[in-house]
């Protein structure tokens, strides 16, 4: 074989190589046009949370009269058993027809005991946004502990609400930002070790009190 016939082969083989690196790098190229253009249609299709405004971030679920002479806030879970245990009890119920409008609860959020409490959290917010808190809570409370993404939902339908406001909301993070601010509030300034925590015109009342413990601080705030 001559000089000349084992140069041009060589060549060809060079050229060869440097065309199958070509095409990978362009199937490269393309792979990741792909990928971005998947990513921004995603994002663009996921629904966006707008910005809470100081209104909303200081707007809580209540229970009573704003002009109650007693409020007690409750620092909660929804993922929490010892809170669940505490619903069941319907503690809050008895003070209530004991008291009427001498006393107010005010729930906030403080999800800390599962992965999916935070979550669980805005989903209880997002029904705050369509009056039906209460009602969402029970519900959540009633099923524990599922609390998965299909749950939630799921409960949505079952209490009335928009399912599709609902949907946007949680799936947005809406109220993430609402449920950060309890949770910090509750890490931070309180110092709470655990839930559910209490105050009681503003006394803090560590774990789930009785129906006796309520009553006697009620008493004492009532008759000073």
């Amino acid at each position: 074989m001559s000089k000349e016939n084992r140069k041009s082969r060589k060549q060809i083989r060079h050229e060869k190589i440097r065309a199958q690196k070509h095409k990978r790098q362009w199937i490269g190229y393309g792979a990741l046009a792909l990928i971005l253009f998947a990513a921004i249609y995603y994002m663009s299709a996921r629904p966006q949370a707008q910005p809470l405004d100081e209104t909303r971030l200081a707007f809580n679920p209540t229970i009573g009269s704003d002009s109650a002479k007693v409020v007690i806030t409750e620092y909660a879970d929804f993922g929490c058993p010892a809170c669940r245990s505490w619903y069941k009890l319907g503690i809050k119920e008895q003070i209530i027809a004991e008291y009427g409008d001498d006393v107010q609860f005010v729930w906030k959020d403080f999800p800390v005991i599962t992965a999916q409490s935070p979550k669980a959290a805005e989903a209880g917010q997002c029904a705050l946004d369509q009056d039906k808190f209460w009602e969402y809570h029970d519900a959540l409370f009633d099923n524990a502990p599922a609390l998965g993404m299909n749950d939630l939902k799921s409960y949505a339908a079952q209490v009335g609400l928009d399912t599709e406001m609902f949907t946007q909301c949680l799936d947005s993070g809406q109220n993430r930002a609402k449920v950060e601010q309890s949770l910090s509030e509750a890490q931070r300034e309180y110092a709470f070790p655990g839930t559910p925590s209490f105050l009681v015109n503003g006394k803090k009342l560590i774990g789930p009190p009785t129906f006796e413990t309520l009553k006697s601080m009620v008493d004492a705030i009532l008759a000073g």
